[in-house]
């Protein structure tokens, strides 16, 4: 596996090359357009990643950083980056008070950025959100109104058909070690329910489909050892003795019962998709094998995988959907719960379309050029996986810079549409979201 677009391996990967920071905070206007933007595209992109300003251990610890573009009307009206400004980045607070709870304000919020409710946040799964302006500015740490009391993961889910947003927070070292939540699609945080899991599980991400939420409790937890010795590795290490599971909540019961099922062991950063399919559940992610047995380094890669959950029979099927490794699977996020036919991810050197009906893949290479996470922007009228656009920051090693590129979905292996310079070259980051006007 190459170290270029998808979780790299282990090492001082990211003080070289496209991994390493920028310096400089910058804003421009007007940014040149090779080709043309449809008319149609109104919004923001803007996408999260680390950047830090000092050396670090690893690579998720570093100070977050929101690189934006504001397309309207044909054009790309500007560039910015900007420091998610934490009150830890202000002022370095310790991650546990004395008293061993978790100061949550302390924060790098470095690996996601989502728009719910008309507020947009900057997240990481160790503390509270904080909320930024589409223009990048740090508004503060949100905590819905003093009713999370918990820290948010990077991956909330939000329902199309309610406009629910569902999320959870992990990471205590006392009990309940993960908590479910549920935000109104007014912004109100209404559920907050604690999860039975064994031990302080890494938790990266979950699943939710029309009726279901599946959490996912796998063999990387929390190591003592590793915390104690303070080098500032990841405190978490692949465990054989664990286990692995899939717990299957109701969303028309928050409260109720989890239905635990086993599966082989494995690790599972992120979910592409998870729908109904009669009276089964079907998930599909990125799978490694395993990760993190000796230390927090990415020397495994992932493929996509399909889990079959039978609810009647209380059975999971397993197989996987592709044998090329890839990371960052991302849907049209209007199916989201809902059967999706295609899955974008970043693979070694190019983007991946896995048709999720046939499944036939299609790459869409960037020549010398390595692409992050693309995410899609849909066309206006009914939601039509064909019609619309993918969106990416692409880095070209020739000048050190990049640009946003668009694809047209329905023409995935095809020219881009729009070609966008920008001003600096985009570190390779993580997950970012298109907020249409």
């Amino acid at each position: 596996m190459t170290t270029t677009s998808a979780l790299p391996a282990e090492g001082d990967f990211f003080r070289r090359g496209n991994y390493a920071p920028v310096a400089d905070e910058l804003t421009e206007y007007d940014l040149p357009v090779q080709g043309a933007i449809p008319p149609e595209i109104d919004g923001w992109y803007l996408r999260n990643g680390p950047n830090p300003r000092e050396a670090k251990a690893h690579w998720f610890a570093g100070d977050g950083m929101v690189h934006g573009v504001r397309i309207e009307k044909g054009a790309a009206k500007w560039y910015r980056n900007r420091w998610v400004r934490t009150d830890s980045f202000v002022k370095d607070f310790p991650l546990y008070n004395a008293d061993g709870s978790r100061n949550l304000r302390a924060a790098v919020a470095n690996t996601h950025v989502v728009n719910h409710a008309g507020k947009t946040l900057a997240l990481v799964e160790s503390s509270f959100p904080y909320e930024i302006s589409n223009e990048l500015e740090t508004l503060g740490a949100y905590d819905f109104g003093g009713k999370l009391t918990n820290s948010m993961t990077a991956h909330p889910k939000i329902c199309p058909i309610t406009g629910e947003m569902h999320f959870f927070g992990y990471g205590s070292i006392f009990e309940p070690y993960v908590t479910y939540h549920r935000v109104a699609a007014d912004g109100e945080l209404i559920i907050n329910r604690p999860l039975d899991v064994k031990a302080h599980t890494m938790m990266h991400d979950f699943a939710m489909t029309a009726d279901h939420v599946v959490f996912m409790d796998l063999p990387i937890v929390f190591d003592l050892d590793v915390a104690i010795k303070g080098d500032g590795d990841m405190p978490y290490r692949w465990s054989d003795s664990y286990g692995a599971r899939f717990g299957v909540l109701r969303r028309d019961d928050p409260f109720g019962n989890i239905r635990w099922f086993d599966i082989d062991p494995c690790y599972i950063f992120h979910v592409a998709n998870a729908f109904e399919d009669a009276n089964s559940i079907v998930l599909q992610a990125a799978r490694y094998p395993e990760l993190w047995r000796n230390d927090g380094g990415f020397g495994e890669h992932a493929v996509l995988w399909e889990w079959r959950i039978d609810l009647s029979a209380g059975t999971v099927a397993e197989r996987q959907l592709d044998d090329r490794g890839i990371e960052f699977p991302r849907i049209d996020d209007r199916l989201a719960g809902l059967p999706a036919r295609y899955s974008v991810s970043v693979g070694d050197t190019e983007l991946v379309r896995h048709d999720l009906y046939t499944g036939a893949a299609q790459a869409h290479s960037f020549g010398p050029g390595v692409s992050g996470e693309a995410v899609f922007v849909p066309a206006t009228g009914p939601a039509d996986e064909s019609n619309g656009w993918y969106i990416s920051y692409v880095y070209d090693p020739r000048r050190e810079g990049s640009d946003l590129v668009i694809l047209d979905a329905s023409d995935f292996g095809g020219a881009p549409v729009a070609t966008i310079a920008l001003p600096q070259r985009v570190p390779f980051g993580f997950h970012g979201n298109w907020i249409p006007a």
